[in-house]
């Protein structure tokens, strides 16, 4: 069943000792160019840069010593993949972690940084699937799915559940969409802690997979997918697309120009680091595909790993 809001709170308490409660900032200037009371969780300043943390924390925490003793393993082109080698290193366990051998090498390096043993593999799902069944198989690890897991989803609820503790009129809740483990968790905070709140999912349109799978009423999969948002290449799964189909009220889609654009507004504007996956929200603003005029709305900044060497502006 879907995390109820006892659960979403048990994953907070869980999570607390081991995360920052990461801060809601605002900012006169972007308030004032798109005529709105935006209000950003930032959750690019959380363990490992990116609210992964959050689900990867609880679904660790969430084991017993007895299921931890082999590790946990898990396929991820990134910040779930540092997020779950941090949390396993906090418990002591092994986490094995198959990577697409394209994959962000900042991202990769914070894996090894917290101790993730990589493998590498072909960028693509099967390469990416058969390579982490073989690690299963050898080692007797669990599988920790970088969202398709009732527990990820619990966890990354809880960034809309402060923000909401903290912002409690929001009218409108802005999420990025990729797997949609995030998404999901904020539709259900939304729903259990909010008022009246419109969630809009926002997804690059060279990777609309999810905008697909939501208006035709039936899974639609991330084929080929090409876009700067690296963290929002994949395809919905069979636990979160049921919830974003029945708590998230729109989703609508963005230009890669767009996105590069809203990422240097907001390292302009409010001086700090995100990746492009956290400015897709912001880029629909942009693109006013999102009426958010004299609306308090809030959104989530997913994360802010960038390669410094590599950036799109």
């Amino acid at each position: 069943m879907e995390p109820d809001k006892l659960t979403i709170e048990q994953a907070a308490a869980r999570i607390k000792p081991y995360l920052h409660h990461t801060p809601v900032l605002s900012c006169a200037a972007l308030n004032h160019l798109f005529n709105a009371d935006l209000f950003f969780k930032c959750e690019n300043f959380q363990k490992a840069g990116a609210f992964k943390s959050r689900g990867a924390t609880n679904a660790v925490f969430s084991l017993s010593e007895f299921e931890l003793a082999r590790g946990v393993a898990t396929h991820s082109s990134g910040n779930h993949a540092a997020a779950l080698a941090l949390a396993a290193s906090r418990r002591g366990a092994k986490a094995y972690i198959v990577m697409p051998e394209n994959s962000n090498r900042i991202k990769i390096k914070a894996v090894e940084g917290y101790g993730g043993i990589i493998r590498f593999c072909k960028p693509t799902l099967k390469d990416r699937e058969d390579t982490l069944y073989d690690i299963i198989e050898e080692t007797g690890a669990i599988e920790i799915h970088p969202y398709n897991d009732y527990r990820i989803i619990a966890g990354q609820a809880t960034a809309a559940m402060e923000l909401l503790n903290e912002i409690p009129d929001l009218q409108i809740l802005l999420s990025p969409v990729g797997g949609g483990g995030l998404l999901s968790g904020t539709a259900l905070s939304a729903r259990y802690f909010g008022h009246d709140i419109k969630v809009i999912a926002c997804e690059p349109a060279g990777a609309d997979d999810a905008f697909k799978s939501f208006y035709s009423g039936s899974f639609v999969a991330s084929v080929n997918p090409k876009t700067i948002a690296d963290g929002l290449l994949t395809s919905l799964g069979s636990l979160t697309y049921p919830i974003i189909k029945k708590h998230v009220d729109e989703i609508v889609t963005v230009s890669e120009e767009s996105i590069i654009e809203a990422m240097r507004l907001t390292w302009e504007r409010m001086k700090i680091i995100i990746e492009p996956s956290s400015a897709v929200p912001l880029a629909a603003i942009l693109e006013k595909k999102i009426n958010t005029g004299n609306k308090k709305t809030g959104i989530i900044l997913s994360g802010g790993n960038v390669d410094l060497t590599a950036l799109p502006f």
